[in-house]
């Protein structure tokens, strides 16, 4: 993953990510938030970091 530069928490990249197709990720170790690279300004998704756990067990499962 990459950290994106940018004012306020640490977005993280995929380095899975192509042609600006992008999920960022922050955390503050109580809320996860996810945003679309493409518009880091718009909105946002906040799950707990139990949910995104199992998101990502979700995913990686298949």
């Amino acid at each position: 993953m990459t950290v994106s530069r940018c004012a306020g928490p640490a977005w993280r990249k995929s380095s899975y990510s192509f042609e600006g197709n992008c999920v960022e990720v922050s955390t503050d170790g109580q809320t996860v938030r996810v945003r679309d690279s493409k518009d880091p300004d718009g909105r946002r998704l906040s799950v707990t970091p139990a949910a995104w756990s199992d998101f990502l067990r979700l995913v990686r499962s298949r």
